[in-house]
């Protein structure tokens, strides 16, 4: 632990030590399910539907629909609500809202929208105990990155504001010892007037970000090696090796690396051979560290790449060309399961060939919760 940490402080450390062998059972939003929770394998993912229209909709491990809910505009990720019945899923950046349903029925219970000046950014965690919620936002006017801290047995009130000292917060996530936030933050500053253009190529300054979730304090702060190498996507195992995966912001004609992992208090990047590093076309919408074993999936729906690693060494395992495939999340057994923009649901793993499970007439986003 103290070689992924050596920028936390020594009570931090013996704080997450502590604490460790608690939370790596809890489920929610984090990547750590608990595999052997008794309750049927359940994946929720926004959609776009064939008339224009979107939705949230519930699969099981076989990709066959449990339930489907509508919504007003493009769904991006979510989160589950650790002992409860209740998911989360946030707009599309940049996102003026999030709702809550029901996770056994779809029923919609709640839609909360964002504060005056700020926008979320598509990705939420639960604090271990269900209570808050965390979510990436911005002030877009400033050009602010924050964390946005919510009472989940409050219907979901405001309650505090973390700052990150940054530009264009995405994914975050949650480590073992129950009480780090991890974050991807992509460096890229971006304004509702001017739809989705990147205003700062430039100058970017993306990182990987360590918070502890009670005070909101920054406790680790890393970049990687370029500064055109966007910090978006994160996940962590059941040790606290942290991954995080990139969206470089440079030429097209260059392939640098696009997933990292934390050690020795530096973002060690990994690099494939040229024709799986070309495949990714320099985009990584999702990177899903499995709890069960040592592999790590990514997917590029940019390439139509979707690549399986050690994640100990970084040694590429297995690589499958999927048009448009993006969402990616561990099934149990060792798998992972992929979604595609076409609509596509593949089984993917280290040993065998990748099997379609179904295809649905969706588009699914970038995310499987």
């Amino acid at each position: 632990m103290s070689d992924q940490y050596p920028d936390l402080s020594r009570r931090a450390l013996l704080k997450a030590g502590a604490a460790t062998s608690v939370a790596a059972t809890l489920t929610g939003c984090s990547l750590l399910p608990n595999m052997n929770s008794g309750h049927p394998e359940q994946y929720t993912a926004a959609v776009a539907l064939p008339d224009g229209t979107f939705a949230v909709e519930a699969i099981n491990r076989s990709g066959q629909p449990v339930w489907q809910s509508p919504v007003e505009t493009r769904c991006h990720s979510g989160c589950n609500r650790p002992g409860g019945k209740q998911v989360v899923f946030f707009e599309r950046r940049p996102g003026w809202s999030f709702c809550v349903f029901d996770r056994t029925s779809g029923r919609r219970q709640a839609r909360v929208q964002a504060a005056q000046g700020e926008h979320f950014v598509g990705h939420g965690i639960f604090s271990p105990d269900g209570r808050w919620l965390y979510a990436t936002a911005s002030r877009y006017e400033q050009g602010e990155g924050i964390i946005a801290v919510y009472d989940a047995e409050n219907e979901f009130k405001r309650s505090n504001t973390y700052e990150l000292a940054g530009i264009g917060p995405h994914e975050l996530t949650i480590h073992p010892d129950g009480e780090t936030l991890i974050i991807g933050l992509g460096g890229i500053l971006t304004h509702p007037d001017y739809d989705r253009i990147k205003l700062n190529l430039d100058t970017m300054q993306p990182a990987l970000v360590l918070m502890n979730r009670r005070t909101g304090s920054i406790v680790g702060r890393f970049k990687p090696s370029h500064h055109q190498q966007s910090t978006r996507h994160v996940s962590v195992n059941r040790d606290g090796r942290i991954y995080a995966a990139y969206q470089y912001q440079g030429p097209l004609y260059e392939n640098p690396p696009l997933l990292a992992r934390l050690q020795d208090g530096k973002l060690r990047e990994i690099r494939f051979d040229d024709a799986t590093q070309k495949g990714l076309g320099n985009y990584i919408s999702s990177v899903a560290a499995h709890p069960e074993n040592d592999l790590v999936a990514a997917a590029s729906p940019v390439g139509g790449t979707a690549v399986i690693f050690e994640g100990s060494t970084g040694k590429l395992i297995s690589s499958t060309a999927i048009p448009d495939c993006a969402g990616v999340h561990a099934l149990k057994g060792g798998d992972f399961m992929l979604s595609s923009g076409r609509g596509q649901l593949v089984r993917f793993g280290a040993k065998d060939t990748p099997e379609e499970l179904a295809q649905l007439p969706v588009q699914w986003d970038h995310h499987l919760v």
